[in-house]
């Protein structure tokens, strides 16, 4: 007799393994499936999926040894503290960053046996409706659930023509295990991974050239923060060209060959030691045997849901990668906690318009809400409050006074519309603003409330008290 489950969740990455906690929380006897290693050395399926072993976390380790690193050649001097000439061990830094890895993927299996979620090994398709719930094969077994959340996430988009060997030639997953600094790196995509990716291996000590096919750089980001995010990374040393089209591209054992198309029309030919190709992300749905259960995709190969994650299937859910939305970690956490929720009769919540984007390359660049061009594109009346981290005393004593908080919000109502940020620690401190924001809060609500001093933080009271005209120490 198969294994039955009130709740059989697909996938293990954020989505999968958040949702599974909260079903078992919530009294449901809840299942997880994943097969995909990792390059686990044994083989085994790794919890935690693309963020916790070939993304978000690994990618911050190398980011923080690399900008410790830059740090000790660049930054110390002027300090006052002498080291000498500082000597990456880029194996050891590699090793860090996978033991990190190994002991997030750990904890979830933890975390999955303290809240009594079954694991189960294997990749999960769909084999036909039973009852009032759904067959689904696991491995080698058929399991049967109630109800099933696909969480399956997404896999880098690669581009007709350039074989990924990770290698040579990678994507997010090569691009993590370079096993040395490359004298000369190229990278297509000028995205989230491509930046951040740049930024590590530039402050290593690779020459850097992001070619990127779209005319405007950070197109998603507020123009504002575009344009000093570009004016900061050219003079970091990143040689970012827009505009290009991308040609034939020859690799080979020791480097490749990039032919493109400038934004003049002009042919150029890249060399380079190493290639990353970041390009985007679509969809895992591959596997799934959806089509012969009827579980609807859109052209895109995603999930097709409604605004609370369910599909068209009765029973059957979708959070994460797989779905409308950006591809985010925590947006699939916040989907997975509201369709557990939503099964267990309460009133699950998921609000889109206060997910915010980070980007984490130094500084760091934060968003969340509407832009000021999309503002402008809606015909919205509102205004604006905008402060240089150059005036906060903490960001002066930390010498990291590049960039600025800029606050948006309803010329009429006070509203907060978005609030966008380049600066030290805009990861952190974009949560204030999701929080006024979730709760419909007002400028004068963040320009009410008491900042330490001296903070960071400080950096957006005074956005606030500018949106009003009123800023204190600017």
């Amino acid at each position: 007799m198969s294994k039955e489950f009130d709740v059989l969740v697909i996938g293990g990455g954020p989505g999968g393994y958040v949702a599974a906690i909260r079903a078992a929380q919530l009294g449901f006897k809840t299942a997880c499936c994943e097969s995909n290693p990792y390059a686990d050395p044994k083989g085994e399926p790794r919890l935690g999926g693309t963020c916790l072993n070939v993304g978000c976390i690994p990618s911050k380790a190398l980011l923080h040894t690399s900008h410790l690193f830059e740090e000790a050649g660049h930054g110390f001097e002027a300090q006052g503290i002498t080291v000498g000439t500082p000597k990456i061990d880029v194996a050891k830094m590699i090793a860090r960053k996978s033991g990190i890895v190994d002991q997030l993927t750990g904890g979830i299996k933890g975390l999955f046996k303290k809240n009594k979620v079954t694991l189960l090994n294997g990749h999960g398709s769909f084999v036909a409706q039973a009852g009032e719930g759904w067959q689904v094969k696991v491995g080698d077994e058929v399991v049967t659930a109630k109800q099933v959340i696909v969480a399956t996430g997404s896999k880098a988009r690669h581009l007709p023509g350039i074989p990924v060997d990770n290698k040579i030639v990678c994507d997010n997953v090569g691009a993590l295990d370079i096993d040395a600094v490359p004298k000369k790196l190229a990278i297509i995509g000028a995205g989230v991974i491509g930046l951040e990716m740049g930024s590590v291996w530039r402050r290593l000590g690779a020459d850097v050239t992001i070619l990127e096919a779209m005319p405007d750089f950070l197109a998603a980001a507020d123009l504002d923060v575009a344009k000093e995010a570009l004016k900061v990374f050219t003079k970091q040393g990143l040689k970012l060209q827009l505009g290009v089209k991308i040609g034939e591209v020859k690799a080979a054992k020791k480097g490749v060959s990039i032919a493109y198309t400038d934004k003049d029309g002009a042919e150029q030919k890249l060399d380079a030691d190493r290639l990353i190709v970041s390009v985007g992300r679509v969809p895992n749905t591959d596997g799934l045997n959806a089509e012969a259960v009827g579980l609807k995709l859109n052209d895109r190969g995603m999930i097709e849901v409604d605004g609370h994650c369910r599909t068209n299937l009765p029973g059957v859910w979708a959070v994460g990668d797989v779905v409308r939305g950006p591809m985010l970690a925590h947006k699939a956490m916040e989907e997975a906690v509201m369709v557990a929720e939503l099964m267990a009769g309460q009133a699950g919540h998921c609000n889109f318009d206060t997910v915010p984007w980070v980007i984490y390359t130094s500084p760091e660049i934060a968003w969340v809400g509407k832009t000021e061009q999309q503002l402008k594109g809606e015909g919205v009346a509102y205004k604006v409050g905008k402060i240089p981290f150059l005036a906060n005393g903490r960001a002066l004593g930390m010498g990291e006074t590049t960039g600025f908080v800029k606050m948006i919000a309803d010329a009429a109502t006070d509203r907060i519309l978005g609030v966008h940020i380049i600066g030290a620690g805009a990861s952190e401190l974009i949560s204030e603003a999701v929080v006024a924001m979730e709760f419909a809060g007002c400028s004068e609500d963040l320009a009410r409330i008491c900042h330490a001093h001296p903070t960071l933080s400080e950096v957006v009271h005074e956005a606030a008290l500018a949106c009003d005209k009123r800023p204190l120490h600017f």
